[in-house]
C-alpha cells in the first residue's frame, strides 16, 4: 500500500493525511448524527441498556460497510459535473472536494448540537449540486450542463419517497398488528399475553413490577435494531467511501486513479467490453448516428497538450473508442502505463461508460439492449470504479467509532420528543423493520437514502396511528431543517468553492 504513496513530497503528504482526516471526521459525525436512529428505539424500549447498544449499533455499522458494496459510493460521486470528475486531480478537483466536505460537516455538527435528526445524505448531495452550480457560473456553461439530472431526479425521489414510505408502512403495520394479533375469540390469558406488545416500557414496571420487555418482543427489538444499524453502515458508510477515493484520486492519482492491483482478467473483461460495445454502436449506427455520430475513421489522436483536457462528446464515440482500443488492445495491467496514460485511460473509460448509459435511455433501444448494455457498463467500469479493503475498513471504523460517541443528542428527540406519549414495544419494532427494510433495499438498487428521515417518520406514522399522536414543536423542527438542509448545504459548498477558486 505506502509504494503508492512513494512519489509524492512533504506539502502533497500533509495535504493528503488533512484531507483523508476531514473524510474520516466526516463519517464519524455521520455515524453519531445519524446512527443516534437506530439505538433510539432499544434504548428507550428497554431492550438493551445504553452502552451495550451503542456498542451493537457500532459493530453492525461496521459490518454494513464491510459488506454493503460501492453502488451507493459511486452514485453520489457520479453526481459531480463530468468535467470535474474527468480532471478530478486538477487544483480545481482538489477544492471540489474540500468544499464538499467542508459543508457537509459544518451543518452536521450544526444540526447535531442542537438535537434535530437532520439528513446527512441530504447534506451531501446539497453539497455536491452546489459545488457544480458553483464550477458552471466560474466556468460560464450552462447551469443544466453542469448537474446529471437524470441522477439527481433518481435520488431526490429516493429522499422524498422514502419517509413517505416509512411512514405509511410503519403505521400499516401498527394498524395490522392491533387488528389481527390481538384478535377476537382468542382465550383472556392469550389475548393478555399479545397485548403486551403495545405497552410502553413504563405501564409494564408498573403492571408487572418488570423493566425489560416479554423475552420475544426483546428479540424482535434488538434483531431489528441491528437491521437498521447494518443497513445504515451499507448505506452511509458507501458516502464516506466515495469521497476518500475522490480525494486519493486527486492528490495522488500515480497511485489511485486506476486501480494498480486489477487483475490481467479484470483488464481483459473492460478490453472485451470496448470491443462489444464498439461491435453494439457499428451495428446499430443507423438507428443511433443522432446520438454516438456517423462511423468512420475515428481520430484517436490527442495532442500532449491537451491530455488532461479530454471533453467527453456523444456524437465522437467512435474517435473515444478507438482511444480506448490504443490504450487496452495490448495492456496487461495498470503498472505498464505512464500516470498520463492512467489518467486518460480513467477519462476515456467514464465518457465511454457515460456514453453507453445515454444511449441505454434512448426511446428506440430495446428492453433486452439495455440489459446488455448495463452490463457491459459494469465490467467497463471494475476497474475504475473500485475501493481499496484499507479503505473499506478504514470509513468502518470511522462510522463505528462515531456511533459509539456521540449518540445522545439525537437519540432523545427520536425517543422523547416525536410521540406525545412513550414508545411502546409495537411501535419500536414496526419502525425498525421498517427502517431496516427501506434501507436495505435502497442500498441493493444503489440509491442513496437518509437514515434519519426513514425511522423519524416511521416513529411519527406508529405515533399517529397507535393515537398517541405526535409533539408539533418537534416535528416543525424537523420538516424546517429537511426543507432548509438542502439549500444551506448548496450555499456553503457553492460558497467554499468560489472562494477556493479566488485563492488557487
Amino acid at each position: 500500500m505506502f509504494h503508492l504513496f512513494a512519489d509524492l513530497d512533504f506539502s502533497t503528504i500533509i495535504l493528503l493525511v488533512l484531507a483523508l482526516f476531514f473524510v474520516l471526521f466526516y463519517e464519524a459525525i455521520n455515524g453519531f448524527h445519524d446512527t443516534a436512529n437506530a439505538v433510539a428505539t432499544v434504548i428507550y424500549t428497554r431492550a438493551l441498556k445504553e452502552q451495550l447498544a451503542v456498542f451493537m449499533a457500532g459493530m453492525f455499522n461496521f459490518f454494513g460497510v464491510l459488506l454493503g458494496g460501492l453502488s451507493v459510493a459511486y452514485a453520489i460521486v457520479h453526481l459531480l459535473p463530468t468535467d470535474l470528475l474527468l480532471n478530478v486531480s486538477s487544483a480545481h478537483g482538489l477544492a471540489m472536494v474540500f468544499s464538499i466536505l467542508f459543508a457537509a460537516i459544518i451543518w452536521n455538527l450544526g444540526t447535531w448540537y442542537v438535537g434535530i435528526p437532520a439528513s446527512s445524505s441530504h447534506t451531501l448531495i446539497g453539497a455536491i449540486i452546489g459545488v457544480a452550480l458553483a464550477n458552471a457560473f466560474i466556468m460560464d456553461t450552462s447551469i443544466i450542463d453542469a448537474l446529471n439530472i437524470p441522477k439527481m431526479i433518481q435520488i431526490f425521489l429516493s429522499l422524498i419517497i422514502s419517509p413517505v414510505v416509512g411512514l405509511v408502512i410503519a403505521g400499516l403495520m401498527i394498524f395490522l398488528l392491533r387488528k389481527y394479533w390481538t384478535r377476537k375469540g382468542q382465550s383472556k390469558k392469550r389475548s393478555k399475553k399479545r397485548e403486551r406488545i403495545f405497552m410502553t416500557p413504563e405501564q409494564r414496571e408498573k403492571l408487572y413490577g418488570k423493566k425489560k420487555p416479554p423475552f420475544w418482543i426483546r428479540i424482535m427489538l434488538i434483531i431489528s435494531a441491528a437491521g437498521v444499524s447494518f443497513s445504515h453502515g451499507a448505506n452511509d458508510g458507501q458516502k464516506g467511501i466515495g469521497l476518500l477515493m475522490l480525494v486519493l484520486m486527486g492528490i495522488a492519482p500515480a497511485g489511485f486513479i486506476v486501480n494498480m492491483g486489477a487483475s490481467t482478467y479484470e483488464i481483459t473483461n473492460t478490453r472485451n467490453a470496448i470491443h462489444n460495445i464498439e461491435e453494439y454502436f457499428i451495428t446499430h449506427n443507423d438507428e443511433l448516428n443522432t446520438v454516438i455520430g456517423k462511423q468512420s475513421v475515428a481520430d484517436t489522436s490527442i495532442p500532449v497538450n491537451d491530455l488532461n483536457q479530454y471533453h467527453c462528446d456523444y456524437s465522437r464515440s467512435f474517435t473515444t473508442l478507438g482511444i480506448a482500443n490504443n490504450l487496452f488492445n495490448k495492456m496487461n495491467d495498470y503498472g505498464s502505463l505512464n500516470v498520463d496514460q492512467r489518467s486518460q485511460a480513467r477519462r476515456i473509460l467514464l465518457c465511454l461508460s457515460d456514453t453507453v448509459s445515454h444511449v441505454a435511455k434512448q426511446p428506440n433501444v430495446p428492453a433486452e439492449d439495455k440489459q446488455y448494455l448495463k452490463s457491459l457498463n459494469n465490467d467497463l467500469l471494475k476497474t475504475v470504479e473500485y475501493a481499496p479493503v484499507w479503505i473499506i475498513i478504514g470509513v468502518a471504523s470511522a462510522l463505528a467509532v462515531g456511533t459509539m460517541i456521540g449518540w445522545r443528542r439525537v437519540a432523545v428527540t427520536i425517543g422523547e420528543k416525536i410521540g406525545k406519549k412513550g414508545m411502546t414495544y409495537a411501535q419500536g419494532v414496526s419502525a425498525q423493520i421498517t427502517t431496516a427494510l427501506s434501507i436495505g433495499i435502497a442500498s441493493y438498487t444503489g440509491m442513496p437514502v437518509s437514515t434519519t428521515q426513514v425511522l423519524s417518520s416511521s416513529v411519527a406514522g406508529t405515533m399517529i396511528v397507535d393515537g398517541g399522536g405526535v409533539q408539533s414543536k418537534t416535528i416543525k423542527n424537523i420538516a424546517l431543517t429537511w426543507i432548509l438542509t438542502l439549500p444551506i448545504s448548496i450555499l456553503l459548498s457553492g460558497s467554499l468553492f468560489w472562494l477556493a477558486q479566488k485563492l488557487i
